[in-house]
């Protein structure tokens, strides 16, 4: 199997863009890869769209062919988007705790049904398996990030970022950066760095958030582990139990494995938002985060100011304004462990600072509500 050209297009070709402020923050030079701007509005469209693609060429009877996702999250609306680009069906079965926005998202992007069964993703996919697909001789299960021709799909980023540094004078990166869920994303990317051998000279950090860091527990214990659930906000990154294929390339790769707080996770959210006008998941946000406070220096103390270090920033539509604001009130004394520079335009915006200025105007404030003094 080699890269994948899907025709019709099922993902796009993402802009490779460098990052003053970040570049600046982080004391290294920082190219975001912008995989929020695929049809789905996360990398998830590379690997679905490359999935149903090679389903569709395999199928005995492709004009019959439906496709069936059990995921309420990003992989859901990969699928539908793709499915779509593909003039196929795709119905998806979500549990009772998927939030609405992401229901309505899903059904706008040309769902051919949602269904909600169960408490859980095991239930909906249970049921999904037994009542749906068993019953449709066309229908072809969609996984979200647990098979090889998604690692392939995903594969297809090294390949442009390399193409893009090209174009730009620029040999390849030192370090690529990217957050780990289920790992169908590090696999592509550690099979790409092999493609392009990069495998000797460009790390790969791999990024968690506590309560949802089942790569990081499998490398800790040199064997797979499940976690007893996902209690982190970054829930895009909820799997319980990484694919083998991750911890395995991960143990034969130079993959540098770390595990953030939710806190500095919800942190690289707003200051990306206002470094570089992008609004993206707690589960990018992480990815983003490692820029700020001396972060990255810590995990990659051989880093200098001219190394190369490529964030995926992989996107995610779970995510509102309301969210980030919330966010913002939540945890915005993760701030305190950031040095200010005011070369830096987020720390000129951040929690803390605003706060500080609205209070000189307003007098204090008492839980989430705002009281102005008497005039």
């Amino acid at each position: 199997m080699g890269s994948l050209t899907p025709s019709p297009k099922t993902w796009i070709e993402t802009p490779l863009i460098e990052s003053s402020a970040l570049s600046k923050a982080a004391g290294c030079r920082i190219f975001l890869k912008l995989e929020n701007l695929q049809p789905s509005g996360s990398f998830k469209s590379r690997g679905i769209g490359a999935l149903l693609l090679h389903s569709l060429l395999t199928h005995p009877n492709p004009h019959r062919v439906h496709f069936y996702c059990s995921s309420g999250g990003n992989a859901g609306l990969a699928c539908v988007a793709a499915a779509k680009a593909l003039d196929r069906a795709a119905t998806v079965v979500v549990p009772f705790s998927t939030k609405p926005l992401m229901i309505a998202k899903i059904k706008n992007a040309g769902a051919y049904e949602v269904v909600q069964v169960g408490d859980n993703w095991k239930e909906a996919d249970t049921y999904l398996r037994e009542e749906l697909l068993k019953k449709d001789e066309g229908g072809v299960y969609v996984p979200p990030f647990d098979d090889p021709e998604i690692w392939e799909g995903h594969s297809t980023l090294v390949k442009e970022v390399s193409a893009q540094l090209q174009e730009k004078g620029e040999e390849g990166a030192d370090v690529m950066v990217c957050s780990v869920g289920g790992g169908g994303l590090l696999c592509g990317v550690l099979l790409g760095l092999e493609r392009e051998r990069w495998g000797n000279s460009c790390a790969v950090l791999a990024l968690e958030t506590e309560g949802a860091d089942s790569l990081h527990q499998a490398l800790a214990h040199g064997n797979l582990v499940t976690l007893p659930g996902i209690t982190s906000i970054a829930t895009s990154l909820g799997a319980t139990r990484v694919a083998r294929k991750a911890f395995e390339l991960s143990k034969t790769h130079d993959v540098v494995s770390s595990v953030l707080s939710d806190a500095e996770a919800a942190m690289g959210c707003w200051r990306l938002a206002d470094d570089e006008r992008i609004i993206v998941e707690a589960a990018c946000g992480v990815n983003v985060a490692v820029c700020y406070g001396g972060r990255l220096k810590k995990l990659l103390p051989k880093l200098t100011p001219e190394s190369k270090v490529v964030i995926v920033v992989c996107g995610g539509s779970n995510i509102t304004l309301q969210t980030l604001m919330a966010y913002r009130m939540e945890y915005g004394w993760i701030e305190g462990t950031i040095t200010d520079d005011e070369e830096v335009p987020s720390t000129l915006s951040a929690p803390t600072k605003v706060i500080d200025e609205y209070s000189k105007h307003l007098g204090w404030m008492d839980g989430d509500e705002w009281y102005e003094q008497d005039q």
